[in-house]
């Protein structure tokens, strides 16, 4: 029988690993490739309420920064040879955590579950859990969408992440069926005492940034919130808005700031010499299936 000690014990987190699993990242590792010496790939600034997509080679550094001030973004993360392997949000944080940070790695989807990049700086790393529970790099929520914007106001707004997203991938031969859950940057998210989601003002302040380690070939896509910092966020594009401190309305709009994605090659090549691509899980299984029956049972 279990002691009224462990029995009044928090449960354990679920998904825990053995020594070795891909699960752990490598930190000294991770911290000398943040350090590394690197050179300039490429480098846009993404317009407020825009989406835009790019390719990463496998071994490059993507950071995306907050070059003007506080602005969230929702990224989505596909392998660049074979878009059906993405971004799993909710097995990335049952994982790692409902936020993420330094060292956790971006998971994707089955049957592939191999990590599709590693965060390897945060300067946001040090925000913790603010007074009402919420935390940084958001796992619990997903893009803002047109049709829930619609559902809930009757409104109609084609500039909502969902729709940056898919007008972003459309160049490369994806559709708004690609579009997938997010990871949103720079967006301080929790749940309050009835489980429901809230959103917080974005802490990002200007040149804040986070930096990720491409372990595939990937495509990534990224919008610039409508919501901006989320300070005056609302569903119904055009509503009224908040009360400003000297009584003007406070609009989205005017909270909208633009983002700027780097990507980068390092210098030398030796300091990636112990480094290789991630494989799949080999489970060599076929999920209970047998040969069916058929022509086979006939002879």
């Amino acid at each position: 029988m279990a002691s009224a000690e462990s029995a009044n014990a928090p449960p354990p987190p679920a998904y825990q690993a053995t020594p070795g699993s891909i699960l752990h990242a490598d930190k000294e590792f991770y911290t000398s490739v943040a350090e590394a010496g690197r050179e300039h790939i490429e480098s846009f600034v993404l317009p407020i309420r825009s989406g835009r997509a790019w390719k990463v080679p496998a071994g490059a550094i993507v950071r995306i920064s907050t070059p003007e001030g506080p602005q969230v973004g929702d990224l989505n993360i596909w392998r660049l040879d074979n878009p059906r392997e993405r971004f799993w949000a909710s097995r990335t944080r049952q994982l790692h955590a409902s936020h993420l940070s330094s060292f956790d790695r971006l998971w994707s989807c089955l049957p592939y579950l191999r990590p599709l990049c590693t965060i390897i700086a945060d300067s946001l790393s040090g925000y913790g859990v603010d007074r009402f529970g919420g935390r940084c790099h958001d796992l619990l929520g997903t893009r803002c969408d047109p049709y829930v914007n619609t559902m809930l106001t009757g409104d109609s707004y084609d500039f909502h992440c969902h729709s940056n997203l898919t007008r972003a991938v459309l160049p490369y031969g994806l559709t708004e069926f690609d579009v997938h859950d997010v990871i949103n940057v720079f967006q301080v998210t929790g749940l309050n005492d009835e489980g429901k989601y809230f959103m917080e003002a974005c802490p990002a302040k200007k040149g804040d940034f986070i930096e990720f380690f491409a372990e595939q070939p990937l495509l990534m896509a990224l919008s610039t919130c409508p919501g901006g910092d989320l300070s005056a966020w609302s569903f119904g594009e055009g509503g009224s808005g908040e009360e400003g401190d000297g009584g003007e309305r406070k609009s989205m709009l005017d909270c909208c700031r633009p983002l700027k994605a780097e990507v980068f090659r390092l210098k030398d090549d030796s300091a990636l010499r112990d480094w290789s691509e991630p494989s799949c899980p080999k489970y060599s299984g076929m999920h209970g299936l047998t040969v069916p029956s058929g022509e086979a049972s006939s002879k």
